[in-house]
C-alpha cells in the first residue's frame, strides 16, 4: 500500500537570520557662536566743591544782605539814585 504513492511537496518556510552592518551617515547641525556686546547706561557722579570765606563780626547787629542786582533799587543809568 505504501509503494506507489506520490509524494506532497509543502511550500519552502523560510528562517531569516538578520545581520546588520554600520554605514555612517554624516549629519551636519551648523552651530553660530555670536559674541554680544550689550551696552548700557551707568550714571557716574561728579561733585563740584565750592570755598566760601565768611566773616562774622560780633560786635554789631546783623545786617540784611544786600539787594542782588537792580531789583530793589532805583538806578539812574549814570550812577545816581532816585528819591
Amino acid at each position: 500500500m505504501y509503494g506507489c504513492v506520490k509524494p506532497i511537496c509543502c511550500p519552502p518556510e523560510y528562517c531569516v537570520h538578520d545581520y546588520y552592518t554600520q554605514r555612517f551617515v554624516p549629519v551636519i547641525h551648523p552651530i553660530v557662536n555670536i559674541n554680544r556686546q550689550n551696552v548700557i547706561d551707568v550714571p557716574q557722579h561728579y561733585y563740584q566743591q565750592t570755598t566760601e570765606n565768611v566773616v562774622v563780626n560780633q560786635g554789631f547787629q546783623p545786617q540784611p544782605l544786600p539787594a542782588q542786582g537792580l531789583a530793589g533799587q532805583r538806578v539812574l543809568f549814570r550812577g545816581l539814585r532816585r528819591m
